[in-house]
């Protein structure tokens, strides 16, 4: 057969997706070997990707610390950082890179074409010929610091951290431990991120060789989408690609020998204290499987996984809760790399209980196998992963990111890409199965679990020494380092920790910034897009909000029920009622049935909270949603589902509600150390404003101190905790003020109006009404005591009480600050993961947020100094074009129908208006220098009101106090 040669590469495959409208092709270069998968459709959101196969050979995280060095300059752009000049000046909507345990995958989003090509040109030439100097090794992975020959040696280097960060995470060192203790024969049982004990290390000659061995055309895996030209694609990489000659690519890596019995291990992790560590333990049982070519298997095993342990109603989720043995459980099959792992993980545990919490799991696994699992959960299972898969709802990640991700799971181990794309025949496959065959599921539960012994079980126990013995044997690493070396070497150190710094404070030259492909400002939109809105009134005070949008025949649905109705005192346990509404069952149906009833029946029900500041007012907006999503085939079942679970919810199970709370407080404690910036950012503006006040209550530390107390009243004073509730339903679930949204196509909503409104008419009015909140704001600085060994280090204040007025240069500027200011002072010179600056336009609260960060008060020093940069700044017109058009990107971020509907919707809470959005556009366009110093000015005066919120360990919070600081300390964890 003779192929026609293409721009270098030759077609190997021309398929049909029919569930995707996409026409894929599969192309190898000719030259090099190297493969493009080419998705053809009409998606305006492209994406590009390439992927290598990265197996780690040790801990050292080198394929980690290369994944940030490759995107610091290149041979075309050889600049500091051309990622952030990307992230800075392009309308992108997705730019980043991940590391895996086998691959490393650098992906691209635009929905401009101009800003796509950039993008991709910047990426090839950074993963194919980055620069790769010793000082990227030291500034993203690790180096010695050292400013005085007499002064301790210390560990510097963005991945260090950021790894400090994970080992800090009590979850993450639980599934590190997994991963590694599955595969210990095989490069899965090393850590790809990197273990900070073992990063310092790697040298440089191994860091240079490893992207020698494995950045090569012929290891590497091209990923196209979306509606661009397909044949271009073809060119733009046969022009990078025809310079290399042909290689091996890297081994795939190479089935684990399974286990002659399963295996058990404890590793430890750091908290702060003696106090509650009986409770704190965690386990993990594990099974590696075997490799899973087949489609239509790997679909039954995702349904049997959902089927399992994947919702509330699953029977071994339920079995585990109910043993009362641990505060939460999660788990499920996992695909994504070679050998699927099939996990159960049980957290807040008792460390002597873990042998009964693996018994109790082999014997429910034991007891599914054999009388096999409720039909109806099985139906739930099907019809909530059928759901998912047709409407291919990826929320802001890119749907062509997406199917990359999905494809690589067979394409990065020498099989079929093509394979998974396609749901339709597996998802038939094993609809069929089931129904000829009852005993189906039952049997992959013996053969992949029961029979299989290839497990591990993990127990994770809490050590208040832990963290201590780390830092103490970094320290002694580091003496001892220190003391091996000649003065001479000291010197060197000495010397090139100041050549870094200088390094990192060295502008780039202009004649290289302009080197970078960018935008003008004329490819920019002048006006902004609209979101379909027609509003219409309902009785009682309410609306119909509806967006009339292509949304493939789903209805998207959002019921928003007014919180400001909740008294103060109360406030904290709306959530509470949130969870009970979709896990307490009804009059009719206990949790399990009503559980699966959602899941068979609908494509979801879930509630959330939203509080907002409204400029320029005392009273924030303030709304409890219970949403849902649902075929129009499907509406009225979803009415009947919500209609009794509003009006007929069961909150008087005690027990049930207890194992609510007490997973509900797992998860909050859980999320601390790897969400910390998110928490300081909450903690300050709880100081700010009603509504801050309002998140804190409900979403912040205070709701976690909330809930942690709401578990001991649970046991001591059921009935004044079930009176609360009812409280709050009394006040919530009325259709005094509702605000009902829509989004759907106009066709379809002709057929679904009438049934909604007629279900509105049955929502009784609320009986009860809440006095105006009063928040008590706190205006003390604060540190906030984690067991952590990175910090999180936040300052804000409101810029409205000191009397500056909105204006749309604040994102141009904010977007400076982030991407050059801070990137270069906090992430380059201090080393920190992260470092953000945000604004809220309603509340006026200007924050800076940092992200697992080695420093406090060297960051808190460079907040400050953000006011005089800004009043003597200066920016020539390519700059301040970059920042310009990184705003609009922001603006203009794009989104799915689901998520337009809502955000408009939002807006409308709030009262902004297009004409108010449109204005912010045009003086974003007309940013000036001018502005820069305006609100440089703004900030030299917040600096001396704005509030301090840091969250890390004790003793850095307590060095932080003996330097001069006045911060009220708050224990977390």
């Amino acid at each position: 057969m003779t192929h026609t040669i293409i721009h270098g590469f030759e077609l190997t495959r021309d398929e049909t997706i029919v569930e995707l409208k996409t026409r894929a092709r599969l192309y190898r270069h000719v030259k090099t070997g190297a493969q493009v998968l080419s998705l053809e459709n009409d998606d305006e959101n492209k994406v590009f990707g390439v992927s290598f196969r990265t197996p780690p050979a040790d801990s050292t995280g080198v394929a980690h610390i290369l994944e940030h060095s490759v995107l610091g300059g290149s041979q075309k752009y050889p600049l500091k950082e051309p990622f952030v000049q990307l992230l800075k000046g392009s309308l992108h909507t997705f730019l980043n890179a991940f590391t895996s345990p086998d691959k490393t995958t650098y992906p691209v989003a635009s929905t401009n074409l101009k800003d796509f090509y950039n993008l991709i040109e910047v990426y090839l030439d950074a993963v194919f010929h980055p620069l790769l100097t010793p000082h990227h090794l030291d500034q993203e992975g690790w180096h010695y610091e050292l400013e005085d020959p007499e002064a301790p040696l210390a560990y510097r280097g963005v991945v260090f951290n950021e790894m400090k960060g994970v080992y800090s995470s009590p979850d993450a060192i639980l599934g590190r431990a997994a991963m590694q203790g599955l595969f210990p024969e095989n490069s899965y049982g090393y850590d790809y991120g990197g273990d900070p004990r073992v990063i310092p290390q790697l040298t440089y000659e191994q860091f240079v060789a490893f992207h020698r061995r494995y950045y090569h055309p012929s290891n590497a895996l091209f990923f196209f989408y979306g509606d661009d030209d397909p044949l271009r694609r073809l060119e733009i990489l046969d022009a990078v690609l025809c310079e290399f000659e042909p290689a091996p690519p890297a081994d795939i890596p190479p089935v684990h020998p399974p286990f002659a019995q399963p295996r058990k291990m404890t590793v430890p992790f750091g908290v702060d204290g003696e106090s509650g560590l009986s409770r704190k333990s965690m386990v993990n049982v594990s099974w590696a499987l075997p490799e899973i070519a087949d489609p239509s298997l790997r679909m039954a095993l995702s349904v049997l996984s959902y089927a399992v342990i994947g919702a509330p109603a699953s029977p071994l989720r339920k079995a585990l809760v109910d043993s009362g043995l641990g505060e939460d459980v999660m788990g499920g099959a996992s695909g994504s790399i070679r050998q699927p792992i099939f996990s159960v993980v049980m957290k807040g545990i008792a460390g002597a209980d873990a042998e009964k919490v693996e018994r109790l799991i082999l014997e429910t696994l034991e007891k599914l196998s054999s009388e096999g699992i409720d039909p109806e959960m099985v139906e739930a299972a099907i019809n909530s992963i059928e759901f998912s898969l047709r409407e291919n709802n990826t929320g802001s990640y890119p749907r062509g990111l997406s199917l990359f991700m999905r494809a690589l799971q067979n394409w990065n181990y020498g099989r079929d890409p093509l394979e998974l794309l396609r749901y339709e025949t597996p998802l038939a496959v094993v609809k069929r199965r089931i129904a000829a065959d009852p005993d189906f599921l039952g049997r992959l539960i013996r053969i992949y679990l029961l029979d299989n012994p290839h497990r591990l079980t993990v127990l994770a126990e809490p050590d208040p020494t832990y963290n201590q013995r780390l830092a103490e044997e970094e320290r002694r690493k580091l003496d001892a380092a220190k003391a091996a070396m000649t003065p001479e070497a000291l010197q060197r150190i000495v010397e090139n920790t100041r050549a870094l710094k200088e390094r990192q404070q060295r502008p780039d030259a202009p004649e290289e910034l302009a080197k970078l492909p960018t935008l003008k400002l004329s490819d920019l939109e002048r006006t902004n897009k609209p979101i379909p809105l027609a509003v219409s009134e309902l009785a009682d005070g309410g609306a119909l909000l509806y967006h009339d949008l292509f949304t493939n025949g789903i209805l998207y649905l959002n019921l928003g029920f007014d919180l400001s109705r909740v008294p103060q005192e109360l406030l904290p346990y709306a959530p509470f009622l949130g969870r009970a509404l979709l896990e307490m069952g009804t009059e009719r149906e206990d949790y399990v049935k009503f559980s699966q009833r959602i899941d068979r029946k609908t494509g979801g029900v879930w509630w959330s909270d939203y509080v907002s500041e409204i400029r320029g007012q005392e009273k924030p907006a303030a709304r409890f949603f219970v949403s849902a999503k649902a075929t129009v085939a499907q509406v009225p079942d979803l009415l009947d589902i919500l209609r009794e679970m509003l009006l007929t919810v069961r909150l008087d199970d005690r027990e049930r509600f207890r194992q609510i709370a007490l997973k509900t407080k797992a998860r909050w404690e859980a999320s601390l150390i790897p969400s910390g910036h998110a928490y300081v950012r909450s903690r300050l503006q709880a100081g700010l404003t009603t509504a801050g006040w309002a998140d804190e209550q409900l979403d912040g530390i205070e709701g976690l101190f909330f809930v942690r107390k709401l578990v001991e009243q649970v046991e001591q004073d059921w009935p004044s905790v079930l009176e609360k509730l009812e409280a709050v339903r009394r006040a919530l679930l009325g259709r005094q003020n509702l605000v009902v949204n829509v989004t759907l196509d106009a066709d379809n909503w002709t057929t679904v109006q009438p049934q909604l409104l007629a279900f509105v008419q049955e929502l009784p009015k609320a009986t009860q009404t809440g006095a105006e909140w009063r928040a008590p704001l706190a205006n003390n600085d604060e540190g906030l005591a984690i067991p952590a060994q990175v910090n999180y280090v936040g300052k804000g204040g409101s810029l409205y009480a000191l009397g500056y007025t909105y204006h749309g240069s604040i994102h141009v500027i904010n977007n400076f600050i982030r991407t050059e200011w801070l990137w270069n002072k906090v992430r380059a010179e201090g080393g920190a993961y992260g470092a953000f600056v945000s604004f809220g336009k309603q509340s006026g609260v200007y924050s800076f947020l940092s992200y697992r960060d080695p420093n406090l008060e060297r960051t808190l020093a460079i907040y400050d100094q953000t006011a005089e940069m800004l009043r003597t700044v200066e920016l020539n017109e390519d700059e301040l074009t970059k920042n310009i058009i990184g705003a609009i990107g922001d603006v203009d971020a794009y989104q799915l129908p689901d998520a337009k509907g809502f955000t408009s919707m939002a807006r409308w809470l709030i009262g902004e208006t297009d004409e108010m959005r449109q204005q912010m556009r045009e003086e974003i366009l007309a940013t000036t220098v001018a502005d820069f110093r305006r609100l440089g000015e703004a900030l030299a005066e917040l600096n001396r009101r704005a509030r301090v919120v840091v969250m890390g360990s004790p003793d850095a919070l307590n060095n932080l106090n003996s330097d001069g600081r006045r911060l009220r300390m708050t224990k977390v964890m």
